[in-house]
């Protein structure tokens, strides 16, 4: 497996975001279903979560399911909604001191997978550690439109003036309003794309793109993706924060 790679502690990012790619093709290399891949994946998530937290990472944000991903086939959308149920593991969040949270449009997912991540959601609320965000029937596209449907209702209520908006408004209608921007996206799995995923959150993130799909994305790779980022931070001095800063300015 070879020896961990060494990271600068007090360099490490803040909010790192992953889009999980290649369980489908995983399989596939191996002569196996589309599900066993999502099996792995799964049992994957587990591992890179209880790594984040070790490492002091305070938001890790998964894109779990898009909303592009209800036009798969019915039996592959089911089985994906009963291995998300399967893999809310209270244990592991409350081992790690981890706190559980959602976002997207959840109204659309089953009854009987809202209620459990309602329910973990609930009861890791007190826990001060990571924050571990799943990305479900999200896309920005989405929660663009739901901010910009909840201005325009402010303004037509009198709640609001037009002049008064700014991307600070913006921000405070996203789903992820409570967290910072993205410090770091990662994606597995070939691709070098944001396939709609927190575009605004990370319009100043460092990207990381690799070819491993996400069933083998284990926390070495993990450790990989964040030396990358702090080479980079050290390349040129500044954190993305601070470049968002100069470039405003």
């Amino acid at each position: 497996m070879g020896d961990k790679i060494q990271l600068d502690m007090n360099s490490i990012p803040s909010h790192v975001a992953i889009i999980m790619d290649g369980n489908g093709r995983w399989a596939k290399q191996r002569g196996l279903e589309r599900s066993f891949g999502h099996q792995a994946g799964a049992e994957t998530v587990h591992q890179i979560a209880e790594e984040a937290a070790r490492l002091g990472i305070k938001y890790l944000t998964l894109y779990t399911f898009s909303t592009e991903n209800w036009n798969r086939p019915q039996q592959e959308v089911t089985a994906l909604m009963e291995l998300l149920f399967k893999h809310i593991e209270e244990e592991t969040f409350m081992k790690n001191n981890i706190s559980f949270k959602v976002i997207g449009d959840i109204d659309k997912l089953p009854e009987f997978v809202r209620g459990r991540l309602m329910e973990c959601i609930k009861h890791t609320s007190k826990n001060t550690g990571m924050s571990l965000i799943l990305a479900l029937s999200y896309s920005s596209k989405w929660e663009l439109t739901e901010a910009a449907r909840q201005i325009a209702a402010e303004v037509k209520e009198g709640k609001l003036e037009l002049s008064d908006i700014d991307s600070n408004t913006i921000q405070q209608h996203l789903a992820t309003k409570d967290m910072p921007d993205v410090d770091l996206l990662i994606r597995t799995g070939e691709e070098q794309r944001l396939s709609n995923f927190l575009l605004w959150q990370c319009a100043y993130a460092e990207l990381y793109f690799c070819n491993t799909f996400w069933p083998d994305f284990k926390e070495n790779e993990l450790r990989k993706a964040i030396a990358d980022y702090q080479n980079r931070e050290r390349r040129y001095g500044k954190t993305s924060e601070q470049l968002q800063s100069n470039e405003e300015s």
